[in-house]
């Protein structure tokens, strides 16, 4: 199998669970001149779609109504891998672990009071999962002045490098040197690499194949 297809995730579960973890999503709409406009949002995977909520004016809003046609991106940096890692002077070998997906679909501005409530409160639920809040309901007269955007996919692929590319001996090597860089996302990276600190050094406890 080619590099590219080993960074492939081709587990849609592993795709939503990293989708619901992160708390940044962008959104792309084509403006009136043609031009993609992307925009940072916070977001939820509910119900098949990804959920947004906007102000009821803006140029987004206005790029959906002309065209529905968007795309959506999540990438979350795990680890910088430093060109010293596999060479003393190259400075070409400098990498990066990563997972991303990206979504292509057509974005829709819910109209629905009932849909709209589901919707925020999955956001709530996602953002602020210890409650103290009261759950929105589909009569409040909130709804009138917030706008909700759904992303209906059409595809949805994912991209992961986590080390499950390299044989076990090289992803081993890598672990111990991202142990010994510790960075701040260092001890995060190596669990996600399936990696376990224990009293015996690191031990793999999970194949990081998605």
């Amino acid at each position: 199998m080619q590099l590219v297809g080993r960074l492939q995730i081709q587990s849609k579960q592993k795709m939503i669970e990293f989708l619901n973890q992160e708390h940044v999503g962008r959104i792309a709409t084509i403006d009136s001149n043609g031009y993609p406009q992307i925009i940072p949002m916070n977001f939820v995977f509910f119900n098949d779609a990804i959920y947004m909520h906007s102000h009821v004016k803006g140029e987004k809003l206005e790029n959906i109504k002309a065209n529905s046609k968007s795309g959506f991106e999540v990438d979350r940096e795990l680890e910088f891998l430093p060109s010293y890692f596999s060479s003393p002077t190259d400075a070409s070998m400098a990498d990066t672990l990563y997972i991303s997906v990206v979504i292509k679909g057509e974005s829709i501005i819910v109209q629905d009071s009932s849909e709209k409530s589901l919707a925020l409160n999955a956001m709530m639920q996602k953002y602020q999962p210890e409650g103290q809040y009261e759950p929105l309901r589909s009569d409040m007269d909130v709804l009138n002045y917030t706008a909700v955007i759904k992303v209906v996919p059409e595809t949805m692929t994912g991209k992961y490098k986590i080390g499950q590319h390299m044989k076990s001996e090289s992803r081993a090597i890598l672990a111990h040197l991202i142990q010994k860089r510790n960075s701040p996302s260092a001890k995060e990276t190596l669990k996600i690499m399936g990696f376990e600190e224990t009293t015996d050094g690191l031990k793999m406890v999970d194949e990081p194949v998605w």
